[in-house]
């Protein structure tokens, strides 16, 4: 896959910027939609003519939260197929259960430290596609530690 498009979703404008920056570093070519919230994901996914890659939800957003944004996504034929990654800070076992029940790929806690979250965003970047489901859950001790609840590969097609 040439061409990488990504969409991402999260209020939180330093924590955007840390995704933008680690992306931009891993590979300057990947085209990175953002959005404030759900709401908004929703709406730049009916304006891209290309829809992305795969879409990275955080769960805590004005408007509409990730959860409710995912219920969207999957309940909608012109995006159900597309991957899902929740990002949070939060690491209660309730809300990777969650993701894991509403057909995510995989919900990853945001870590603080920049190369960290390059580290994580690499191995994605490398895998996208048939092999990423295999690569977070197979991923080194430093990614693995962020990656929890990585679904079936035959939920994701």
């Amino acid at each position: 896959m040439d061409k990488k498009i990504f969409l991402l979703a999260d209020d939180d404008r330093d924590d955007t910027e840390m995704f933008m920056e680690a992306i931009a570093g891993i590979n300057n070519s990947i085209i990175c939609h953002c959005t404030a919230d759900g709401r908004e994901a929703l709406q730049k996914l009916d304006e891209l003519t290309e829809k992305p890659h795969l879409i990275f939800l955080d769960v805590n957003m004005p408007v509409m939260n990730g959860w409710q944004c995912l219920k969207v996504l999957k309940a909608d034929e012109r995006y159900k197929h597309i991957p899902v990654i929740i990002i949070s800070t939060s690491s209660h076992q309730r809300d990777i259960n969650t993701a894991a029940e509403l057909g995510t790929l995989c919900y990853f806690i945001k870590p603080n430290d920049f190369n960290e979250l390059t580290q994580i965003l690499q191995v994605i970047v490398a895998s996208i596609g048939v092999g990423l489901v295999d690569a977070l859950r197979h991923a080194p001790g430093n990614v693995a530690k962020y990656i929890h609840a990585c679904s079936d590969s035959s939920k994701q097609k």
